[in-house]
C-alpha cells in the first residue's frame, strides 16, 4: 500500500523525481485489485496490459521532459457508462453486452491526453438507474467498510475502488446523487460540479437535463486534480457551458476564516430518517467551522419535497424517452429493478414534464438567493450510514439529500466526517454559487482537516 497511500500530488512528484514509475504504481494498484476485487466487485472489466503499456509510455515521456499535466502517469477507472474506445460501454445491463465503443467520451479523452493510466470499466447500476441487482450480468459492487452493505448509487463501483485504496481517483456520473450518496457511504469525495462544467459527450445518457460528470477521489485535493483535468467547455455536448476554468487548487488550504456558510437547516433536521449518528456529525462538523473562524448561520429554501418531486418527474420523462424503443421490443433483457423504474415515465404527461420544468426554474433560482449572501451552503448528504443489502430500502427509499442539488444544477460535494456507531462513514454536503467549484473544494478541504477524516485509515478488507 506504500505507492497507493500517496496522494495524486504525492504521486506526481514522486513521478517527477523519479522516486519509482508509473509502470510501478500501475502494477501496484494492478495487484491490490486482483487481491480485493473479487470480494468488492467494483470493477467489471481490467485492462491490466493496456494499463501497463500506458504507464511505460508515460514514463518515458516524463523523462524526455514532456509532461502532460498533474494526472500524468496515475491510475484510474472509469464508470461503465463513459465510452473508451475500442472497449465494451455495457452500462452493466444485457442489452449492451456486445457494443464497443467507437471513440472516446469527452472526458476519456481529456484523461488520455493529460496521461493518465486507465485500469478499467467500474460497476454501475443498469443504465445507471436500476439499483442493487443480482439478475444483471456482473453483480453489484459493495461497500468496502462492510461487504455486507451498499455502496450507494450508480457510481457505485467508483466509489468502493477509491475507498478500497485501489486507485486515487475514478469518473463517476450524477442524476439525482451518483456521484455524492456513493462518495458519503464509502467515505471519500464526491464532486458534481455545476451543470454544464464538464462534457457528458460519449457518456450513456440518463436525463439530459440533470446529468452531470465528475470525479470520486480518495481526498477533496485528489478531486480537485481530477476536476481540473475534466473540465472544460465542449461544443459537441449541448449542454455544456463555455465559462472560465480557474486552477482549483490555487486556494485549496486558504481554509474557512470569515467564510459565509449558511445552512438549511430545515433540509435535515425536519426528516424522520435522520439518524442520532448523522446528526451528530453534521453538528460537531458546524461547530468546527464556527471555531476555525466561519460565519455560520441558518438559511431557508424550498421544502426538500418540492425538489425530489421535481427532480423524480423530470428523470423518469426523460429516462423513459430515452429507453421506450428498447423497453417496447426486449423489455425482459432489463434487470427487473431497472424495468420497473424506467416504465412509469410513459405515464407522465408533457404538461407535467413542463410543469416539472417550470419548478425547476423556481428551485434553481431559490437556491442561488440562499447563495447570495453566503459563499457556500452546508447540509445533509446522508441521513443515515449505508443501509445492509438485506435492508429492503430501495433507492427512491433511500437516506440521502443529493437530487435538489441536480434539480438546480449547483456544483456539490460530499466529504466525510467521521464514522458511525456500526463503523460505517458519515458525510456532509457542501453546495457553492455556479461554476464556484473552487470555493466548493476550499471548503471541503478545510472540513476534511478539521474533522480529522484525512487521517483515517482505509477500511480492513476481509477476503475469502
Amino acid at each position: 500500500m506504500s505507492l497507493l497511500a500517496l496522494s495524486v500530488s504525492q504521486l506526481g512528484q514522486g513521478l517527477r523525481r523519479g522516486a519509482f514509475s508509473a509502470e510501478e504504481v500501475t502494477r501496484a494498484a494492478l495487484g491490490r485489485i486482483a487481491a480485493l476485487d473479487g470480494t468488492l466487485h467494483a470493477f467489471v472489466r481490467v485492462e491490466e496490459d493496456a494499463a501497463l503499456a500506458a504507464a511505460r509510455a508515460a514514463d518515458a515521456e516524463l523523462r524526455g521532459g514532456h509532461d502532460r499535466g498533474p494526472l500524468h502517469g496515475i491510475p484510474y477507472a472509469t464508470k461503465d457508462i463513459f465510452d473508451v474506445a475500442g472497449l465494451p460501454t455495457t452500462c452493466q445491463s444485457r442489452l449492451r453486452l456486445d457494443h464497443v465503443a467507437p471513440a472516446d467520451a469527452a472526458v476519456t479523452a481529456r484523461l488520455r491526453a493529460g496521461g493518465a493510466v486507465l485500469l478499467g470499466k467500474l460497476a454501475t447500476f443498469e443504465f445507471a438507474l436500476g439499483g442493487t441487482s443480482f439478475d444483471l450480468p456482473f453483480p453489484p459492487a459493495r461497500n468496502p467498510w462492510n461487504t455486507d452493505h451498499i455502496p450507494g448509487g450508480s457510481s457505485s463501483g467508483s466509489a468502493a475502488a477509491v475507498a478500497a485504496g485501489l486507485l486515487r481517483v475514478a469518473t463517476a456520473s450524477c442524476t439525482s446523487g451518483s456521484i455524492r450518496g456513493p462518495a458519503a457511504w464509502c467515505g471519500v469525495a464526491g464532486l458534481k460540479p455545476s451543470f454544464g462544467r464538464v462534457s457528458r459527450r460519449g457518456v450513456f445518457p440518463l436525463s439530459w437535463t440533470m446529468d452531470h460528470c465528475g470525479p470520486i477521489a480518495r481526498s477533496v485535493e485528489d478531486a480537485a486534480i481530477a476536476l481540473q483535468n475534466m473540465a472544460g467547455h465542449d461544443p459537441l455536448d449541448p449542454g455544456s457551458i463555455d465559462h472560465p476554468v480557474p486552477d482549483y487548487r490555487a486556494a485549496l488550504d486558504k481554509g474557512v476564516r470569515g467564510l459565509r456558510i449558511g445552512v438549511p437547516r430545515a433540509f435535515f433536521e425536519d426528516q424522520p430518517a435522520l439518524a442520532p449518528d448523522a446528526r451528530a456529525g453534521i453538528a460537531a462538523t458546524l461547530a468546527r467551522l464556527r471555531t476555525a473562524g466561519a460565519v455560520v448561520r441558518d438559511v431557508a429554501l424550498p421544502d426538500l419535497a418540492q425538489f425530489i418531486a421535481c427532480s423524480r418527474v423530470i428523470m423518469a420523462a426523460e429516462s423513459f424517452a430515452i429507453h421506450r424503443r428498447d423497453l417496447a421490443r426486449r423489455l425482459h433483457d432489463y434487470g427487473e429493478a431497472a424495468a420497473g423504474r424506467f416504465l412509469p415515465g410513459a405515464g407522465i404527461a408533457a404538461a407535467d414534464y413542463l410543469d416539472a420544468q417550470r419548478l425547476r426554474a423556481s428551485l434553481a433560482a431559490a437556491v442561488s438567493a440562499a447563495l447570495r449572501d453566503n459563499d457556500v451552503l452546508v447540509t445533509a448528504i446522508s441521513l443515515d450510514t449505508a443501509p445492509s443489502f438485506v435492508s429492503q430500502l430501495g433507492p427512491v427509499s433511500w437516506p440521502l439529500q443529493a437530487s435538489p442539488f441536480n434539480v438546480s444544477g449547483h456544483p456539490a460535494l460530499s466529504v466525510p466526517v467521521g464514522l458511525g456507531r456500526d463503523g460505517l462513514p458519515l458525510a456532509v454536503q457542501v453546495v457553492g454559487r455556479f461554476f464556484d467549484e473552487a470555493g466548493v473544494l476550499r471548503a471541503g478541504r478545510a472540513i476534511e482537516r478539521l474533522t480529522g477524516w484525512d487521517a483515517v485509515p482505509l477500511p480492513s478488507i476481509a477476503t475469502p
